[in-house]
């Protein structure tokens, strides 16, 4: 037998905070404060701190000392540690209900671990209400009794809906009591009207106590053995001045001992968040309390896992909020989740990790609510992880924003060299309790800049001024300058900074999204790189990073304009090709809307463009191409945008200047912008070299064939270019390939037109005004400043007929010119020649000129068929023998695949694999 000192917690029912009998005679109906554990050699000795209490009927407030000794027989059983424990941890959204608690119950008991120890929360919404009864109680509002009932109520009915008989009787005279207590304690704070720290952490605490209570009811309900423990007279932790506590590991761990030696069984369902004092005072760990408690007792018992149960499927690599298509991570190292955690992820709170890291213990993140997402484990990372693949996606983790912060800068030429700057600046910031979250300084001293809470700054800022009045005065001090409206952006992962890439792909991205970084800062840990950007930019910023990491290093906003012809070829070829590109080539193409003439249709992830014709049918709006633009492009989602114009609109191609100003791509067929006035054109192709984005318009001379490629491959090289002639309209080429025989003109252009060939109105193609504009976009290229009208264009319709009323008119009319134009056919024919509507860019002598020619039939122009095109390159290396191109020139599929051979062009600019 030995001879012990029984804690007070042992004379009452577990769970009971004040005593069921009367222990002072200091008052008739008087109650105390609970006593706790302090352990002796011998065993158990309790002995009651002096504390404030009031009898029942609140009239007075008395002190009482007491002692408890009985004799009591204990078997010493030891603690057993080590990967046997697997410890959980319940959050209050996860106990909120009678249906969620026995969820819980079914989790725990579903757990194959050896022994297992739950940590729970107070019931969801139960530790604000608890926080609201002091709060009322303080100010002496009488409501507060009213409130109480309400958590009197909320723990009934759970109660009744989850246990029966002897069990269900038993808790609910020991919340009887507790309730009863609590009022007791609250009147006295009620005539005090005041609560001292220590009083309000014993009200709070109760709400952990009642669930705690539960689930273990709820468990041996099933059949399992499992009793519940008071963290109170487990944990020990010292109170700091930081609204923090500090565990008293050694201490816990004797304390936990000599609890399991009365205790042990294989499942325990402690409290969370509360925990005593050295002086035997209850307290609480705080912020995020019940997740410290987890990895407290994770520690103590050196447990395999601690498992945080929550309402995630785990840690995301982005706030889900802000970026839709932020992933799970499947690890995280531990200082990895410490800096997302600081950077205001919502992982844990970097003191949780603490404990844990000591005895390599992972942290596993799950959804209580999805048991099939596998979660997020936290653990220690090998040194050498990654280090094979050198993946820049492998580094970088996760990102993370502070918003709400404010710069300070403090700048002066008197900085420079003068020891004891930076601590005088931060001691005023500490004398006004503000929180400096980022600081960075310049290597020549010259300033210090740094970000804190923007509702701090203002005390920051005068007191600066104040402090350093005589420097500023002076002129050693320039300024002390607060920047508003900022947030902070945090890329997160291990060996980041040290892996070449990171650095520049990060700013790369933000550059492309069109973000200005106000400062930086990466600390040699290697687990962060930090920037401080305009806060109206955050989400913007935070989405472009996340993208260019993880979504794809080439996703791309698609705007199309003009979904005629064209435009609807291109949208069935982009449908038809997405998902390879994706697949293998990481190009990520999402169509974000589609406008045409009267109504668009727009989408904040990408339109689904298997059905994108019955979408625009169904969804349109009013056409809008300045709500199209600012969708698009203002998407906040993806960095890189394109606008597709696939009409030929003069109005439209006008944009292209403040597109490629703001940001967005620009890819078209429209022959407008480069052969419209050259003073706008200069002005055009002046941005796109000096700006981030780009400008193509391969399908604007030859549709689907590479004749702005070729001609800029030739003059980067160095090659001089002497002439450039071609057939350069399909059109025009099908009417005098087919023009042969007994055939007369005009009905060569009426099997055209029927054909599709021609536009609507066939003196469009044949005035010769389209080849002249694909001449001077190429006489633009080769460096020529001409304006459309320098060019020379030989008309092929009659003059009479320029003006008819109609094109059906002008068909009419046409076979009255027939003659004219059999004749010029039989001449060549006489000469062995054919003829062809050819344009000239005469580089040697500035000219452009379009005209009818007739070649030999051996010359390659007259080996043409169809609607073909070719184009002859005379330069100084291909003297003698021109380089020439040829192909189909015209129709919808060349023109739409020589558009998307230009978006995916951009997409190589822009970092996709060649």
């Amino acid at each position: 037998m030995a001879s012990l000192t029984v804690p007070f917690s042992e004379c009452v029912p577990r769970g009971s905070l004040l005593p069921r009998r009367r222990l002072s005679a200091c008052a008739a109906g008087a109650s105390s404060l609970p006593t706790f554990l302090r352990d002796k050699r011998d065993g158990y000795s309790s002995k009651r701190s002096k504390e404030l209490f009031c009898n029942a009927s609140g009239n007075r407030i008395f002190a009482s000392v007491a002692e408890i000794s009985v004799e009591h027989s204990v078997d010493d059983v030891a603690l057993p540690k080590g990967h046997a424990w697997s410890v959980h941890k319940f959050g209050g959204t996860c106990m909120g209900t009678s249906k969620r608690i026995q969820s819980v119950a079914d989790i725990v008991l579903n757990d194959s671990s050896e022994k297992k120890l739950v940590v729970v929360s107070a019931m969801s919404k139960v530790t604000d209400m608890m926080y609201n009864l002091v709060d009322k109680a303080k100010s002496r509002d009488d409501t507060y009794l009213s409130a109480v009932d309400d958590v009197y109520e909320k723990h009934l009915l759970t109660a009744k809906d989850l246990l029966d008989g002897d069990v269900l009787e038993h808790f609910l005279s020991q919340l009887h009591q507790d309730i009863s207590n609590l009022k007791a304690m609250l009147r006295a704070i009620y005539i005090a009207g005041h609560a001292t720290e220590s009083f309000t952490d014993f009200v709070v605490g109760h709400g952990e106590l009642w669930s705690a209570q539960l689930l273990s009811a709820v468990i041996k309900k099933s059949g399992r053995d499992c009793t519940w423990m008071d963290t109170r007279e487990v944990i020990i932790v010292n109170p700091t001045g930081s609204n923090q506590a500090d565990p008293d590991y050694l201490e816990s761990e004797k304390r936990l001992e000599t609890w399991f030696q009365h205790n042990s069984v294989d499942t325990i369902v402690a409290t969370g968040f509360i925990a005593s004092t050295p002086q035997h005072i209850p307290t609480t760990l705080k912020r995020d309390g019940s997740d410290f408690s987890a990895a407290i007792m994770g520690a103590l018992l050196k447990a395999g896992q601690v498992t945080i149960w929550t309402d995630v499927d785990g840690v995301y690599s982005a706030d889900p909020r802000k970026v839709s298509e932020a992933v799970i991570l499947k690890t995280l190292s531990y200082q990895e989740a410490w800096e997302m955690s600081y950077f205001g992820a919502n992982v844990l709170h970097p003191r949780t990790i603490i404990p844990v890291m000591r005895y390599n213990i992972p942290i596993m993140i799950r959804n209580v609510f999805n048991l099939s997402a596998p979660g997020t484990m936290i653990c220690r990372q090998p040194e050498n992880e990654n280090t094979d693949t050198h993946n820049l996606d492998s580094f970088v983790k996760a990102f993370a924003t502070i918003d709400n912060v404010a710069l300070v800068n403090v700048e002066g030429t008197g900085m420079a060299g003068v020891p004891g700057t930076a601590s005088a600046i931060f001691s005023a910031v500490k004398d006004v309790g503000a929180n400096v979250i980022m600081i960075s300084q310049a290597s020549s001293e010259h300033s210090i800049c740094f970000a804190v809470p923007e509702k701090e700054v203002k005390a920051v800022e005068d007191l600066l001024k104040s402090q350093f009045s005589q420097a500023l005065d002076a002129g050693r001090l320039s300024k002390v300058e607060v920047i508003p409206n900022c947030s902070i952006l945090a890329a997160v992962g291990q060996k980041m900074a040290s892996t070449p890439g990171v650095c520049a792909t990060l700013f790369d991205a933000l550059a492309k999204a069109n973000i200005n970084v106000r400062a930086i800062a990466q600390g040699c840990t290697e687990y962060n790189i930090t920037v401080v950007l305009k806060g109206d930019d955050r989400i913007r910023a935070l989405r472009a990073v996340h993208s260019r990491f993880y979504l794809s290093k080439t996703t791309i906003a698609v705007g199309v304009i003009g979904p005629g012809l064209i435009g609807s070829t291109l949208l069935d070829q982009l449908r038809d090709q997405t998902a390879v590109l994706k697949e293998e080539f990481n190009i990520d193409l999402r169509v974000m809307g589609i406008v045409g003439s009267r109504s668009m249709v727009l989408s904040d992830t990408g339109l689904d463009l298997t059905r994108w014709r019955e979408i625009l049918s169904e969804n349109a709006e009013e056409a809008n191409l300045e709500k199209f633009s600012s969708h698009v492009h203002g998407n906040q989602f993806i960095p890189n945008t394109v606008f597709i114009d696939c009409t030929a609109a003069t109005h439209i191609a006008n944009h292209y200047y403040d597109w490629l100003r703001k940001g967005i791509n620009v890819v078209t067929p429209n022959k407008k912008a480069n052969s419209g006035p050259l003073d706008r054109y200069l002005k055009l192709r002046a941005l796109q070299r000096r700006s981030y984005t780009h400008y193509f318009y391969e399908a604007t001379v030859g549709a689907g064939l590479p004749i702005i490629s070729t001609l800029r491959g030739l003059l980067e090289t160095g090659d001089k270019i002497l002439q450039i002639e071609g057939i350069f309209s399909g059109t025009l080429s099908y009417i005098f390939n087919n023009f042969s025989g007994d055939g007369t003109f005009s009905s060569v252009v009426t099997e055209a037109k029927e054909s599709g060939y021609t536009e609507p109105d066939p003196r469009d193609d044949l005035s010769g005004t389209d080849v002249a504009r694909k001449v001077i976009i190429l006489a633009r290229e080769c460096g020529l400043k001409l304006e459309l009208t320098d060019i020379s264009v030989e008309n092929l319709v009659p003059e009479r007929l320029r003006s008819s009323s109609s094109a059906e008119e002008f068909m009419s009319q046409l076979p009255e010119f027939d003659e004219e134009m059999s004749q010029k056919r039989v001449e060549a024919e006489a000469s062995g020649q054919v003829m062809r509507y050819v344009g000239v860019v005469e580089v040697s002598s500035g000219r452009g000129r379009v005209e009818l020619r007739r070649y030999n039939k051996s010359h390659p122009f007259a080996q043409l068929s169809g609607s073909d095109n070719i184009i002859a390159f005379t330069t100084m290396r291909y003297k003698e023998q021109p380089l020439i191109v040829r192909g189909p020139g015209a129709g919808a599929q060349v023109t739409a695949g020589g558009i998307f051979c230009d978006l995916l062009r951009l997409a190589s600019y822009l970092g996709a694999p060649s």
